[in-house]
């Protein structure tokens, strides 16, 4: 009996390192399944053209399977905090899984219990209780319904080219249009307002608001650092107006800023606090919203309102665990602050050095951004950072601005030859490429035809032309000398200024029933289009 319905010929294919002459079988057939039951986008644009296929890493490197080393300065988005791979971390999950794997449920977790009061001595304030679940995204989620169920509120303020997850709720609290468009209608009473503008969220607030939702430092905004006291700012406000604060330290959280959270520069306590990616040491997948005893009083009643199966697994906690102790024992954190000052020292003297080419460079610790002046360099500049074994990424809400975020652990000499391979690039582009300017979308031609007509007949025009949309129009009026009715048929060809139609700067000759009148119209826009 066949184990497979539809393709018979599947067998089980052990991705283990059997020497080179395996590793092209294990990039065909990765490519090949990932092109056929993944994403045939992602597939041809990471893994076609270039032939990478990840393989195997380690530390601060990543190696394909034609064996070149990459020097990971990406971090999987922020993962990798302590590294790939650390030897703690990894000997934690192996002991773990000869003793158990998943919890049953029924009897006490000592794995998350564990966890759990490790956090709460690092977390900032009174933070206390935890909640484990399995990424960023379930931990935003549960931090908007812990904020709806303690205030019995319902509107939530979160902040422009912010990025909360994909969920409904979290993608709800996401300020980003393209993201969220697709979705609609998502959930109703979330409002964004700009990043660092503590007036429009002071304007925002009314009596139904029950929490506002902050990343510290926007991740995929384009790793944007508010001013210096705009947190507590924040904070302060929020407890004017009785409205709980989420920060969302799900990237900037466990060390990456220099501080154990990013919250902690300003000495800011939240009412929740949301944590994923590093916290898992790069190993296991795990997330986590940790709150005050006050607020976390309302879960104790019915504590099953809010579950996860796999939530707080043996596994993903003692990953968790074991991290906690290396970002601890090893001052990643610190060390986060010091490598931080010495890349953001090398990249502004790349910008002086190249200020045709670099917009700004911006961060805290290891988290930076790297703005260009235009998205096509950025795109550039980044595939042959690739082509040279340096892996970074753009942020999805900024598309001119790469991601600098490496392990906590990469030395002052690895920094030096990431620097040194991106001046080499930037010295061999001598003709900047600029971006095309975004172009309006006009308004559909039928409503700018019905415009002309309803505003006066009289302004009909006739241009005709091969190139210009004909567009024929037929409609009956009552004169003033005569009551009869009158056909009026034109050929138009319609420049656009954007938003509003525009008539031809020449005069043109409108017939109404044998009558010829001049006509003179506008001047002409400086930008047109073609209405089809």
């Amino acid at each position: 009996m066949a184990l497979y319905r539809k393709d018979t010929s599947v067998k089980r294919f052990p991705l283990v390192d059997r020497g080179p002459s395996h590793y092209e079988e294990i990039a065909g057939r990765a490519l090949q399944n990932s092109i056929q039951h993944l994403n045939p986008y992602f597939a041809n644009k990471l893994c076609g053209s270039e032939g990478a296929v990840e393989f195997r890493d380690g530390g601060v490197y990543t190696y394909d399977t034609n064996g070149k080393r990459y020097l990971d300065c990406l971090g999987g988005y922020g993962i990798f905090n302590v590294g790939h791979r650390h030897p703690k971390v990894i000997a934690a999950v192996k002991a773990q899984l000869d003793q158990v794997c998943l919890h049953s449920q029924d009897l006490l977790n000592p794995w998350s219990a564990h966890l759990a009061s490790q956090l709460a001595a690092i977390a900032p304030g009174d933070i206390q209780y935890s909640f484990f679940c399995n990424s960023g995204t379930e931990a935003v989620e549960g931090a908007l319904k812990l904020a709806r169920l303690y205030t019995k509120k319902t509107e939530i303020i979160s902040t422009k080219n912010s990025y909360h997850g994909v969920s409904m709720g979290a993608l709800s609290a996401t300020g980003r249009d393209c993201f969220r468009k697709p979705f609609e209608p998502l959930l109703s009473g979330f409002t964004h307002v700009p990043f660092g503008d503590i007036k429009a969220m002071e304007k925002a607030i009314n009596k139904n608001t029950a929490a506002v939702i902050l990343e510290p430092i926007q991740g995929e905004g384009g790793i944007n650092v508010p001013y210096e006291g705009y947190l507590r700012k924040v904070r302060q406000l929020t407890k004017k107006k009785g409205v709980l604060l989420i920060l969302d330290e799900v990237q900037t959280g466990m060390g990456r800023t220099g501080r154990m959270f990013a919250c902690d520069h300003e000495g800011v306590v939240p009412d929740i606090i949301c944590l994923a990616k590093a916290l898992g040491g790069g190993v296991m997948p795990i997330g986590a919203f940790m709150a005050s005893a006050k607020v976390w009083k309302v879960l104790e009643s019915n504590p099953s309102i809010h579950n996860s199966t796999f939530g707080g697994n043996p596994l993903a906690c003692t990953a968790a665990s074991a991290t906690i102790e290396v970002l601890m024992e090893e001052h990643l954190p610190a060390r986060a602050a010091v490598m931080g000052n010495h890349f953001m020292r090398r990249l502004n003297d790349l910008k002086k050095k190249y200020p045709r080419h670099i917009q700004e460079a911006r961060g805290r610790g290891l988290l930076i951004g790297l703005e260009f002046t235009s998205q096509i360099l950025r795109c550039d500049v980044q595939t042959e950072l690739f082509h040279r074994g340096v892996l970074v990424a753009a942020t999805m809400n900024s598309n001119r601005t790469i991601r600098i975020e490496p392990p906590l652990i990469i030395t002052e000499s690895q920094i030096n030859f990431m620097i040194d391979t991106l001046e080499s690039i930037l010295s061999e582009i001598i003709d900047v490429p600029v971006d095309p300017p975004e172009e309006v979308e006009p308004k559909p031609m039928t409503k700018l035809v019905k415009k002309l007509v309803k505003k006066t007949i009289k302004q009909a025009v006739k241009n005709p032309s091969k190139k210009g949309a004909k567009n024929t129009v037929k409609t009956t009026t009552k004169g003033k000398a005569s009551a009869a009715k009158t056909t009026v048929t034109t050929k138009t060809k319609v420049s656009v200024k954007t938003k509003a139609a525009t008539k031809p700067k020449t005069k043109a000759k409108a017939s109404v029933k044998g009558k010829t009148a001049k006509v003179a119209p506008k001047a002409k826009s400086k930008r047109t289009k073609k209405a089809k």
